[in-house]
């Protein structure tokens, strides 16, 4: 078989492997063109969301906090039975009335518990005290709750009984010149049509959302997912977001991406996002922060119907007109310029396969196989090089070996070998600065009875959430590792006895919170230990397994920090 049929036979098979390669490749690229596309749109829309309902509320708010600030209701409120007062003040209220947008608004007073309203149709004109709020009614427990947190403003979406009315409210709390406060004032919105306006806005293949601090729903298009009077429901009866999706990896990233937020609640206009499959159908979440009401916005984009795969495929109808194209024009470069020089070359290969470096003259035409006769000769000047770069490379890779070394598998924690080598460092500088460090050692309480009861995996996802609320609690210089099994250690430096204090009980009281939401309740119990200089790893180790000790033998759940070899310890439940 001549030399042209066998170049030609081979990229023949070239191109036709180089199809099916692209074929996949293009799936693979179009894949993550979309989900790349689908990450701006996301964060496009997540702030295009977010201005139009900042743009529907806050004029409201603003008006809202303008009659919070009436001299008029002000002085009627520190005096409720002043007929005259009381005159001024509804009138005032009135002209506030024809400015909210729903033409609604309601005062409640602190001295009596008289709560006042009137509509848009103006139906209690001369009647717009309406009933006396009542403490012990959980009707009126939203009023009593947020005079007690002391929140100047508020929004919550809650059915009102008594006036046969569900709205978005917006609460200000109304304060005298001395700060104490003396009521509450307001309007609300139509929750119906604002969903419509806002939320429900019938873009195909986009869902928008909206919830509180704590992840309660808000606003959705679907009415039984919002959570009515959140401000009153105990944590763990709240309609949460984690509701919409099924698995608990899409739960926990949401639940996840709500707290890095918050954590990032100074930077304006951030946004996260990740991908959770929600009704079976894979989705691109964008979720932002929306400092000036406290609320999360979440934009659910189903980038399959945005955009479809199929409108990529012209691309592979030029692709292959382009590879046959490409066949014929190699044909013809072959026939006039490459067979003759890649004779040449294969004769002088075939002397180098023999063991001769005594090469014939090769001819090197102006093109790619001139080149590539160039190379050959510089072969074995490039081989040194290639082989100390060979070395670097092994090196890099050692090293990474060596830090893969010092990291836990399941976790991604630091592991006992990574946290020894912390301790030893930090032993030496405390010895160097005469400054001491804190140590945590916590332990997941009746891990063992987790396992049995609901096997090695949900273990395993247990210490990866303790994992992932561990890092959440400690500060980002601070050194939190698997020390083996279910125990954790954590290297807080610099710290003194108050931050080893405040730290290990942040920790304490976050497993605890956090897990709840999950749905399988953990406690940790935790022993820390404050370092002096002096003190050497094993004096460390002991002192702290020893507190660590005592927080299980005082009934586990708690908290003991012993500092200096001392018997000081806090314990909480």
């Amino acid at each position: 078989m001549s030399l042209k049929t066998r170049i030609l036979g081979l990229a023949a098979s070239l191109i036709i492997v180089a199809s099916v390669a692209s074929w996949l490749a293009y799936r693979e690229l179009s894949e993550d063109i979309i989900e790349r596309w689908g990450q701006q749109v996301a964060e496009i829309q997540v702030r295009y969301d977010s201005a139009r309902l900042l743009q529907s509320l806050e004029r409201e708010i603003g008006l809202a906090k303008q009659m919070a600030r009436s001299s008029a209701l002000v002085e009627w409120a520190q005096n409720p039975d002043d007929a005259s007062l009381k005159n001024t003040a509804i009138q005032q209220m009135e002209s506030f009335r024809a400015s909210f947008r729903d033409n609604s608004y309601f005062v409640a007073l602190v001295a009596n518990g008289h709560y006042y309203y009137n509509n848009a149709a103006n139906e209690y004109a001369g009647e717009q005290f309406r009933y006396v709020l009542d403490p012990e009614k959980p009707d009126d427990a939203w009023f009593f709750q947020l005079i007690e947190e002391g929140r100047d403003f508020h929004l919550n979406v809650n059915p009102d009984t008594e006036l046969g009315v569900t709205k978005l409210w917006i609460d200000v709390l109304m304060r005298n010149q001395e700060g104490t406060i003396v009521g509450m004032v307001g309007t609300g919105l139509n929750l119906d049509s604002f969903l419509q306006d806002i939320v429900d806005i019938g873009q195909e293949g986009i869902t928008t959302l909206f919830v509180d601090y704590n992840g309660a729903i808000q606003l959705y298009r679907d009415r039984n997912y919002i959570d009515f009077a959140s401000i009153i429901k105990p944590e763990g009866q709240k309609n949460t977001v984690d509701l919409l999706f099924d698995d608990p990896q899409d739960k926990q990233q949401i639940l996840g991406m709500l707290q890095l937020l918050k954590k990032r609640s100074t930077e304006a206009g951030h946004v996260e996002s990740g991908f959770v499959t929600v009704d079976g159908r894979k989705h691109l979440a964008g979720v932002a922060f929306l400092p000036a009401i406290g609320w999360f916005e979440i934009t659910l984009l189903d980038l399959n119907t945005l955009l479809p795969q199929s409108y990529l495929w012209p691309l592979v109808a030029v692709f292959l007109a382009a590879l046959l194209v490409t066949l014929v024009v190699f044909h013809l470069i072959i026939q006039s310029r490459i067979l003759k020089p890649i004779m040449g070359l294969e004769r002088a290969v075939e002397k180098v396969r023999e063991g001769s470096f005594d090469l014939p003259r090769l001819e090197k035409p102006d093109n790619e196989i001139g080149w590539l006769a160039d190379h050959f000769e510089k072969m074995t000047q490039t081989l040194g090089q290639s082989t100390r770069e060979l070395e670097a490379k092994v090196a890099q890779r050692t090293e990474e070996l060596n830090r893969l070394a010092r990291i836990d598998p399941l976790t991604g924690l630091k592991n006992r070998r990574g946290l020894d080598e912390i301790l030893d460092e930090e032993i030496q500088r405390a010895q160097r600065q005469g400054t001491g460090f804190g140590i945590i050692w916590l332990d997941i309480d009746h891990f063992k009875s987790v396992n049995d009861e609901l096997g090695h995996q949900a273990g395993d996802q247990i210490l990866c959430r303790v994992a992932l609320w561990l890092k959440a609690g400690v500060r980002p210089y601070d050194h939190p590792g698997r020390w083996g099994g279910d125990e954790f250690v954590v290297v807080l430096s610099p710290c003194d006895q108050d931050t080893l204090t405040r730290i290990a009980r942040r920790i304490h009281a976050s497993v605890e919170q956090e897990s709840r939401k999950t749905g399988t309740a953990v406690t940790v119990s935790i022993g820390g230990y404050f370092c002096s200089p002096d003190d050497t790893m094993d004096d460390i180790l002991r002192n702290a397994d020893r507190a660590l000790y005592r927080a299980k033998a005082n009934g586990r759940n708690q908290v003991c920090i012993d500092a200096s070899g001392d018997a000081r310890a806090g314990a909480e439940s």
